[in-house]
């Protein structure tokens, strides 16, 4: 597996050795022993979630708070997705960065997000088939999220404002300044 940091400290993406002949192909999406190694982590994945969506939904900005903090391992199995990783840590040199990388189920990338970090994903093709391990169970209570379209982050979402569609939650959630100060 072939892993590179992002410029945010912490924030990887992995790309998994795929062997390939005329049956198809094989790939490890995930051993625990080689991740660890590799990020220098001791990260251990409690929790598996999947969703589908169509184009230009937009899921996000999203983390869960507190003790309730959660790692992800994201990838898409069917379709392509921008994802988009904030660092809302605020002892970090890169606060209020954000990284954002094309994930597909044609290039097999995956983008390890570390906890007190905010995340969000667009959809680009007709439909995708997302899927992320979480290092930490779901907490209601601990849900905490950021404007997809906060200013202040610059994010490009590659899809024109008209195009999105965004759940009515994450329409009415607060800016970054109004979070994290």
């Amino acid at each position: 597996m072939k892993i590179t940091e992002t410029k945010l400290k912490g924030c990887y993406i992995l790309e998994p050795n795929k062997f390939g002949d005329s049956r198809g192909y094989f790939f490890e999406s995930f051993n625990e022993h080689t991740f660890n190694e590799l990020t220098g982590t001791d990260t251990h994945f409690v929790q598996d979630n999947q969703s589908y969506s169509t184009r230009g939904v937009l899921r996000g900005l999203h983390a869960q708070a507190g003790e309730h903090a959660q790692a992800k391992l994201v990838r898409v199995l069917q379709g392509t997705v921008i994802d988009v990783a904030v660092d809302a840590r605020p002892d970090s040199p890169t606060f209020g960065q954000h990284v954002a990388v094309e994930l597909s189920a044609e290039n097999d990338l995956q983008l390890f997000v570390p906890r007190g970090f905010l995340h969000g994903f667009v959809v680009l093709s007709e439909t995708a088939t997302f899927f992320y391990k979480c290092d930490n169970f779901y907490s209601k209570e601990s849900e905490c999220g950021v404007k997809f379209d906060d200013p202040a982050l610059g994010i490009d979402w590659g899809i024109p404002a008209a195009e999105l569609v965004i759940s009515d939650k994450d329409q009415i959630l607060p800016t970054f300044k109004e979070v994290f100060g």
